[in-house]
């Protein structure tokens, strides 16, 4: 895919992406080292959720039990509504009423799916997502919710995955990328106050959002994630498509300057 060969211009030392398509996994095109390890930030964290559907799938948890401050649940964790603060474990809001977005909260649905299953959290990952997609190339060296580390030839198998779920039963999937909590306002990171700012089980849903780290072109149903590292990943469901970008620059003004005119050629690519 010629639009791929955009990430050349970026002011980056080394970036990677690939798109996938459809749900038969075919790889539409890549372009960089695909092969090479980045650090995800959280773009971890569709990957920890997905874990977490698993562990809820195996009877191990249920969305609705307790877990995180006094009348959270595993769903509040996933969806960024527990009233944890970004990077505290400190209450400041009321379950459900807010949209926090919370690295904590994941560091505690983390703790909780280890001690149900009696597996570390890392090690848990592994087994339930790492090692059935053959993602050979990643880990995750601490916290869920950023200090994992993959590469793109990884994600893709990820990517993949999440259109035509194996691991999952497709209706957890649909309902991983379905809102939660609907309506509730809040603060996208790096692109200021949303109202509504979605979100679904782990995974972030585009709608109307403005600004965004997708393209213009994106649909409503868009979801995913990007990472502070200068990563993310995305899938369209109207496109049919995902894509993997990363590169080893940390998010700033350039990736939102580049990441939507990149999207939208790569989706008038696919359109075309």
């Amino acid at each position: 895919m010629e639009s791929l060969r955009i990430i050349d211009t970026w002011p980056v030392p080394t970036a990677a992406a690939a798109v996938v398509v459809r749900a038969d996994g075919t790889v539409l095109g890549t372009h960089g080292p695909t092969a090479h390890r980045f650090p995800l930030a959280s773009v971890t964290k569709p990957l920890a959720a997905y874990a977490a559907l698993v562990a809820y799938e195996e009877g191990a948890i249920e969305l609705d039990e307790p877990a995180g401050p006094e009348g959270s649940t595993v769903r509040h964790l996933l969806a960024h509504t527990s009233g944890l603060a970004f990077d505290e474990h400190r209450v400041t809001a009321p379950p459900g009423n807010r949209r926090l977005y919370s690295n904590a909260g994941f560091e505690v649905l983390g703790d909780h799916i280890a001690k149900a299953t009696g597996i570390p959290f890392p090690e848990y990952l592994r087994q339930a997502v790492l090692e059935p997609l053959a993602m050979t190339s990643t880990s995750l060296d601490g916290s869920p919710a950023r200090d994992g580390v993959s590469t793109v030839d990884d994600l893709v198998r990820f990517a993949a995955e999440v259109q035509a779920p194996r691991l999952l039963d497709p209706r957890t999937v649909l309902e991983a990328q379905s809102v939660v909590h609907p309506g509730l306002k809040g603060v996208l990171p790096g692109y200021g106050h949303q109202n509504p700012n979605d979100w679904g089980l782990g995974f972030e849903i585009r709608d109307s959002k403005s600004p965004h780290w997708t393209g213009a072109s994106s649909s409503p149903a868009t979801f995913g994630h990007f990472g502070q590292s200068g990563t993310f990943l995305w899938i369209d469901p109207a496109a049919g498509a995902a894509c993997v970008a990363l590169t080893d620059r940390a998010f700033g003004p350039w990736a939102a300057e580049a990441w939507t005119p990149f999207t939208d050629a790569v989706l008038a690519e696919i359109a075309g």
